[in-house]
């Protein structure tokens, strides 16, 4: 099984939680995954344009209350 990290970006204004995000995503190892949580609705075009300029995936999307959650696979 897949290790799982998690980062809550929330109250965080972009970009801020992409920054933060990067710099997870340089100490994981390739198929490792990460739960980011955030609040900024910035995040939802930042997140998806930014994954698809990498070679991670976006394994899902959703909103969880006020917050957006983003699943992603290096």
């Amino acid at each position: 099984m897949d290790h799982m990290r998690f980062l809550d970006a929330r109250g965080l204004s972009c970009p801020l939680p992409l920054l933060k995000l990067k710099q997870q995503l340089k100490q994981m190892v390739d198929g490792e995954s990460i739960t980011l949580l955030a609040s900024d609705s910035g995040t939802l075009q930042d997140i998806p344009a930014f994954i698809r300029q990498t070679n991670h995936e976006l394994i899902e999307q959703s909103e969880q209350g006020e917050a957006f959650s983003f699943i992603i696979k290096k």
